[in-house]
C-alpha cells in the first residue's frame, strides 16, 4: 500500500507519495500527484477546516482519475463530531454534513481515531476506530503515584471504564458538570469523591478546545485534597493557550491529531 499524507507534517506512515498542492487565487485547494500510482492508496489528513476537506476530496479524485481501484482514509479527528445532536432550533447536525460528503468519495475503509461519540461511527460507512488505550498507557508510564483515572462527566465514564480494563483494572472516578445549551458556558462542576488527599488524578477525555470543563474540574478536585493531577486528551486543540492549564496540571498529554505542539508542560505522543 502506498500513502498519500496531505498534511506534510502528519506523516504516520513510510512509502509516501509525492505531491504539490496550493490553493488558488479565488479560494480553491488543488493537487498535482507527481508519480504514477495504481496500487492501493492511504490518505491521511488533518481536516482543520473545510478547505482541509476540499483538498482530500479532490485528492480522491485525482487517485481515482489515475486508475486507483481501492483507495482508505485515515483521519485522526473527525471534523464537526462535537455537533452530534440538535439542541436547539436553527443549527445544523454538522457531524452528518462532513460524514455524508466523506461516504460518498466511497472508501474501502475510514479509519478515525477517538471519535467523540457513536454519533460519528454510525454515520461513517466502513469505520474503523482506533481507541485511546495506547495513548493513554504510554502516557501514564511518564506518571507516578497512586493514580486513579478520572472521568470528566458522564458521556467520558464509559470509555474510560474500558481504558482501566485495558490497563487492568485502575480505579475510575466520577465528575459531572452543568452546561447551558444555549450558551455554552459551564457550571456545577461536581466530584464525587470526599477525600483524594495523595491520589494522582488523571483526568481522561476526547476532546480539549478552551479547557473551561477541565480548569472547572481541577478547582474542585484540589478542594478534596488532590494531590498531583494530569491530564490526557486524545485531540489537543487548546483554542485559549497552556496559561491557565499549567497553573492547574502537573503534566499534559495528547496526541498530534489536530497540530504538532512545543509547550514546556505538554508531552505530545505521535500516531
Amino acid at each position: 500500500m502506498r500513502y498519500l499524507h496531505l498534511d506534510k507534517n502528519f506523516t504516520p506512515y513510510e512509502n509516501s507519495i509525492r505531491f504539490e498542492s496550493f490553493v488558488f487565487n479565488g479560494g480553491e485547494p488543488h493537487i498535482k500527484i507527481q508519480e504514477q500510482v495504481s496500487e492501493p492508496v492511504m490518505i491521511t489528513h488533518r481536516i482543520n477546516s473545510f478547505n482541509d476537506l476540499g483538498l482530500l476530496l479532490i485528492a480522491t479524485d485525482a487517485l481515482k482519475r489515475m486508475g486507483v481501484k481501492q483507495i482508505e482514509l485515515f483521519i485522526p479527528y473527525f471534523p464537526g463530531a462535537r455537533q452530534d445532536r440538535l439542541m436547539i432550533s436553527g443549527e445544523p447536525l454538522t457531524v452528518k454534513v462532513y460524514a455524508e460528503l466523506i461516504n460518498a468519495q466511497g472508501y474501502e475503509k475510514i479509519q478515525v481515531f477517538d471519535p467523540h461519540s457513536e454519533v460519528t461511527t454510525a454515520l461513517l460507512d466502513d469505520v474503523e476506530v482506533i481507541e485511546n488505550y495506547d495513548l493513554v498507557k504510554q502516557s501514564l508510564t511518564k506518571l507516578s503515584g497512586d493514580i486513579v483515572l478520572i472521568s470528566p462527566d458522564g458521556g467520558a465514564l464509559k470509555k474510560i471504564y474500558k481504558v482501566s480494563k485495558y490497563l487492568g483494572g485502575i480505579p475510575v472516578m466520577e465528575c459531572s458538570k452543568k452546561r447551558n445549551v444555549t450558551t455554552g458556558q459551564l457550571s456545577g462542576f461536581t466530584v464525587y469523591e470526599e477525600d483524594l488527599t495523595g491520589k494522582h488524578g488523571v483526568i481522561v477525555d476526547d476532546i480539549c478546545d478552551g479547557g473551561g470543563t477541565f480548569l472547572g474540574l481541577a478547582t474542585e478536585l484540589k478542594k478534596k485534597g488532590i494531590e498531583q493531577l494530569s491530564l490526557i486528551v486524545s485531540h489537543g486543540i487548546f483554542s485559549k493557550g497552556f496559561e491557565e492549564l499549567n497553573q492547574h496540571f502537573d503534566q499534559v498529554f495528547t496526541s498530534n491529531s489536530i497540530r504538532d505542539l512545543e509547550e514546556e508542560k505538554v508531552v505530545q505522543i505521535k500516531l
